[in-house]
């Protein structure tokens, strides 16, 4: 501030000039801001009420089922019996980055996940960008997963009462169907336990993990007995390029293991069980993916494979030869992916928490309500949202576009690693990627590989998205930004 009894040649010629657009596109929030305002909401705060195993759960949910579930049908054409080790290449990928997001979500324990890291290092428009990317991750995600949800039904209500929802009403668009009636079911179901809170949210969650679990061993007991080594006389029959693809494509199977990070601001301890979550959770999630594509293989030729979503209950008929096996399954995964929609909505809802509390979206997606601590319109909104576009779009479409959303923020999140060692090297730190920087490069360039390795649509899709997300931040977060108000200063000064 100028003084304005100093003498006249002591002042400065001009005022000092604001700063420019640069500038204000690459301001940072910093670490102790973001940790200082975790909780906090419009009209309320969320609870910590997650400890380890929650929050593990809450990994293991929205990551387990998604890829051997839905879309193990669609990926075994494209890599042959070697799918397994496509599997094995995405889970790699998945590593790597899960390594910097356990080092950053000990850092910074707070709901906005690879957003808020993003915010704390690389700037403004680069948490945009990642936080644009994590509503393509998650919103579509749980549309896609959904999708597969009612193929599962269907399996489940032909084997027990002897008919379908018929296909108007169960497939969408494009699909031969009018309206997915099913997927905008589950959706609002996971609605309905979100509203309820995190802590009812995780129990539900805790139950469905634990019957998917036994539902992937039990196929895999089965499943064995109709193994036979011939399957994989050609492993490789459409060369790495296959390979490569079906792994950019099971990519989808691992998002979600991040998810922990969403619930920073509601874990009890999320310093240290947040890291932990995410590895154990990683662990679990790839040795299953890996033995049941071994055995589903295995038990069934892979030319024989189509894109059905319910391609693990076919293979348990098969086998058997009953159909009591297979209608089991789809009991079992009409709870598991069930599960992956409800947590998967769980981490956009505290996504969109917290963009809206950096008055980047609209402060709606802000409010808590004070007797539950869940932002109840945010999850509402979101809900009806994911539930219109999962009755409306084809899975495979969207799986990839899940894929190339989710691999983007991945690559930020390893680049984050990086910039904040550099610039805050003697933070805390409850959990280090060892042999940084090269496991951050490693990550972000296997991202950059299996990006390179979806198709040219699914990269205008993308483009299209982007641009469509650079333009609502222009017209609308650019300027109702807090860093861009001063809100967090007079916050801080309050306080």
């Amino acid at each position: 501030m100028l003084d304005q009894g100093a003498p006249p040649h002591d002042r400065p010629a001009t005022a000092p000039a604001s700063p420019g657009v640069a500038a204000r596109l690459m301001r940072r929030k910093p670490v102790e801001r973001l940790v200082a305002e975790g909780g906090q909401g419009e009209g309320g705060s969320l609870r910590r009420s997650l400890g380890l195993w929650q929050l593990t759960m809450i990994s293991i949910g929205a990551t387990l089922g998604t890829g051997i579930f839905v879309v193990l049908g669609e990926a075994v054409p494209k890599a042959g019996p070697a799918v397994t080790l496509s599997f094995v290449i995405a889970g790699l990928t998945a590593l790597f980055s899960a390594l910097s997001y356990a080092e950053l979500a000990g850092t910074i324990p707070v709901s906005g996940s690879s957003y808020s890291y993003a915010y704390a290092t690389m700037g403004e428009l680069i948490a945009w960008v990642c936080g644009w990317c994590l509503l393509l991750e998650y919103g579509v995600s749980v549309a896609a997963v959904a999708v597969g949800w009612g193929e599962y039904l269907n399996e489940l209500l032909d084997g027990t009462i002897g008919v379908t929802i018929p296909t108007a009403l169960s497939a969408p668009p494009g699909d031969g169907g009018i309206f997915n009636l099913p997927a905008l079911i589950v959706v609002i179901l996971a609605m309905v336990f979100l509203l309820g809170g995190a802590k009812e949210s995780a129990r539900a969650n805790t139950i469905m993990v634990c019957v998917k679990i036994a539902a992937l061993i039990l196929f895999c007991a089965i499943g064995f007995m109709g193994f036979k080594s011939g399957n994989y006389s050609h492993f490789m029959p459409l060369g790495m390029a296959g390979v490569s693809g079906a792994g950019a494509t099971l990519f989808f199977s691992y998002i979600g293991f991040d998810a922990a990070s969403t619930a920073g601001e509601e874990a009890k301890n999320a310093q240290r069980d947040l890291p932990r979550a995410i590895m154990l959770s990683l662990v679990i999630v790839t040795t299953l993916y890996v033995l049941v594509a071994a055995v589903a293989v295995g038990a069934k030729p892979w030319r024989t494979f189509n894109d059905s979503e319910a391609a693990l209950a076919e293979i348990m008929k098969d086998v058997t030869g009953q159909s009591f096996w297979g209608t089991l399954l789809a009991a079992c995964a009409v709870i598991a992916i069930a599960s992956v929609v409800l947590t998967v909505l769980y981490g956009q809802t505290r996504i969109l928490f917290a963009m809206a509390r950096d008055g980047l979206v609209p402060k709606v997606f802000a409010k808590v309500h004070p007797k539950t601590g869940a932002p109840r319109a945010n999850t509402v909104i979101v809900s009806l949202f994911c539930g219109v576009l999962a009755a409306a779009i084809p899975l495979g479409q969207l799986a990839d576009a899940t894929s190339i959303g989710t691999l983007f923020a991945f690559a930020l999140v390893n680049i984050a690693v990086v910039v904040l060692r550099r610039t805050r090297p003697n933070m805390k730190r409850t959990f280090r990627v060892p042999l940084s920087p090269v496991m951050p490069a490693l990550g972000f360039g296997f991202c950059v590989w299996m990006m390179g390795s979806l198709s040219t649509v699914t990269w205008v899709v993308f483009g299209v998205w982007m641009a469509v997300g650079l333009v609502f931040y222009f017209v609308y977060g650019y300027r109702r930004s807090r860093l861009a108000t001063g809100e967090d200063l007079a916050v801080a000064a309050e306080k």
